[in-house]
């Protein structure tokens, strides 16, 4: 039924909620961030809601790639009398290089892709930044199952915006109706490839609940998708 699929890498992939979290925990000694918050868990819990609405505004389209590496470090500390923006630069490439050396997958990832990479062309979909996702695909051993990295920097567009998806079609000679999403991400995988008229496999281990259709198909662990390639 299937001849390509797009696959999206961040926490479906590779385990960008643990590894992140390892690499932050570094920030947070090596930066002495202990002054400002007792524990690095009190700091995390700051961080990461401003992290997480700043990518949300970021796949809108609403603020650039810029001001989301920026003010994701300086919301948390601001307060505290810290405001410059380059501080924040410096800052965000030492954390997205200490990324890079991060391994861990996402449990079930390497059974898959050697389940579908004799039966699919397989194409990494993401909106992550160029200079750190291509170490990260590298580093962890996936490149040799992708034949396309396709990331929202090189479509000038995100996830989900229908012109990502339609990008990422004719970069990878896909047909619409032979080409199916994998993607834990609702709104930028799930949705954005619904309105693009794709196919859908909902990676879903936190088992949330569906806002307004039902994805064509939907999972709790990656190898429960061999079942249905």
């Amino acid at each position: 039924m299937y001849e390509s699929l797009f696959i999206d890498l961040d926490d479906t992939l590779w385990d960008i909620h643990l590894n992140g979290k390892e690499c932050l925990e570094e920030v947070y000694h090596d930066y002495g961030y202990s002054k400002y918050y007792p524990t690095f868990e009190d700091y995390y819990k700051v961080y990461m809601p401003s992290n997480n609405y700043l990518w949300g505004l970021y796949r809108q389209g609403v603020i650039k790639k810029e001001e989301l590496i920026v003010e994701r470090f300086l919301a948390p500390v601001r307060e505290f009398g810290i405001d410059d923006p380059e501080y924040a630069k410096n800052l965000s490439d030492d954390f997205l290089e200490r990324t890079t050396r991060k391994t861990r997958l996402v449990d079930g990832t390497i059974e898959l892709l050697e389940y579908l990479k004799p039966r699919y062309k397989m194409h990494i979909l993401s909106n992550g930044f160029r200079e750190v996702q291509y170490k990260k695909i590298e580093n962890s051993g996936l490149r040799k199952y992708f034949d396309k990295i396709i990331l929202s920097e090189d479509a000038n567009i995100n996830k989900p915006h229908e012109g990502m998806f339609t990008y990422a079609l004719k970069n990878t000679n896909s047909k619409r109706n032979k080409t199916i999403m994998i993607g834990d991400s609702w709104e930028a995988d799930i949705v954005g490839a619904k309105n693009s008229r794709i196919d859908q496999i909902w990676f879903n281990p936190a088992h949330l609940n569906p806002d307004g259709f039902e994805p064509t198909y939907t999972v709790d662990s990656l190898l429960k998708i061999i079942e249905i390639l």
